[in-house]
């Protein structure tokens, strides 16, 4: 792993600084999860992509700057470092997108990618069901074949976007449930539709400070046309899988995010820590170490990609690590703010600490990564299920 930088990528890094330095909102953006923010960063993600900042990775046909993984890594960290807002277009760009380039035609990429780089459409995720989270395997929400493309029906739910985003994509049981029991991996069709289309119902999901972060989906034969089938119709796992581990791997959490919040965790303890603490100060510097440790294990991972390796199920330790990091760092910031970190000087600490805790479930909960590490990646039995 080499951990210094060309003339190039740090040449990059002052171009994203400086750019960020220049429009980043001198305010924070009301929460994403309301109608009136979820328009506000939909116009961040337009202000971000007409200088190509939205996908720098990205081929620049499709809005990018056409820049390696060490540099979106640089983009990440800048990014976070400037307190820049997040990132709305999240589903599209760093789920569906890579799926996209490895599955899709030139005609779905030339599509749909432009636009969802603009913000112009945003995407959700339709994956889990009332009763297959986990075990998505076991979905039922089905797509009848009919002339010039499918019909889905079923209902999908904690669909994350999906109470103001305009798509979807999702999978699909296009062989009958009964005859695929005993393999359910088999026959299931990875689709995109529209959320306004004739027959679906988007029915939001508040969470307890009443802010709609999911919806759920009910579809009553809507119509797909083949265009919108990602891959091979009955391939829809094989595909997934490929989305999920991007989900659980570098995209979904960059370092920079952790390194920036570390940063911030520091500076918190500096203005309101008692020198007399050892115990909290010693959790803040395991932050430090922890968010450190997450940066060069990701560094370490984008020299293989670079490379031409992949980290499969590897994957797995990245989702396991930064979802329990999260969880830890947000309770250290509480702690050392006391009843301050409930009001709104240092609210920010109080949300995220309230949707880190839905770290360990979504993107496949832990206990779930913890078999597949013990049995890919250890060699160990698989136990009883």
């Amino acid at each position: 792993m080499d951990l210094d930088f060309t003339a190039g990528e740090e040449e990059f890094r002052q171009r994203a600084r400086d750019w960020l330095a220049g429009h980043v909102p001198a305010e924070p953006l009301p929460s994403l999860e309301t109608r009136e923010g979820f328009a506000a960063h939909r116009a961040w993600e337009g202000e971000l992509a007409a200088d190509r900042w939205s996908v720098v990775s990205w081929p620049e046909e499709y809005g990018g700057q056409g820049v390696g993984i060490v540099e979106w890594l640089v983009f990440e960290e800048e990014y976070f470092a400037a307190g820049a807002p997040g990132r709305v277009s999240q589903n599209g760009i760093n789920l569906l997108a890579p799926t996209l380039f490895d599955f899709g035609t030139e005609e779905q990429r030339a599509r749909v990618l432009p636009p969802m780089a603009s913000g112009e459409v945003i995407w959700a995720q339709a994956w889990s069901e009332p009763e297959s989270g986990s075990d998505l395997a076991s979905l039922r929400s089905t797509a009848r074949r009919v002339p010039g493309g499918w019909l889905i029906s079923g209902q999908k739910t904690w669909s994350s976007r999906a109470a103001f985003a305009d798509r979807a994509f999702g999978l699909f049981r296009s062989e009958p449930y009964e005859t695929t029991r005993d393999k359910p991996h088999r026959g299931l069709t990875y689709l995109m539709f529209p959320l306004d289309a004739d027959g679906v119902t988007v029915r939001p999901i508040g969470r307890l400070d009443g802010k709609p972060a999911f919806a759920e989906l009910f579809l009553d034969n809507v119509f797909v046309p083949d265009e919108d089938v990602i891959g091979e119709p009955g391939q829809g796992w094989r595909i997934a899988m490929s989305t999920t581990g991007n989900e659980r791997g570098l995209t979904l959490r960059s370092p920079g995010r952790f390194v920036a919040a570390a940063d911030r965790l520091v500076s918190q303890w500096r203005t309101h820590g008692d020198p007399a603490d050892t115990a909290l100060r010693d959790r803040v510097a395991d932050a430090v170490i922890g968010a450190r440790a997450y940066q060069l294990f990701t560094w370490a991972n984008a020299s293989r990609f670079a490379a031409g390796e992949t980290i499969g199920a590897e994957s797995s330790l990245n989702k396991v690590f930064w979802s329990e990091y999260d969880i830890a760092l947000h309770e250290t910031a509480l702690d050392l703010l006391g009843p301050e970190g409930e009001l709104a000087q240092g609210g920010e600490w109080a949300e995220g600490y309230v949707f880190s805790l839905a770290g360990p479930i979504y993107a496949g909960t832990n206990e779930i990564q913890r078999d597949i590490i013990a049995e890919r990646l250890l060699g160990l039995p698989k136990g009883r299920r």
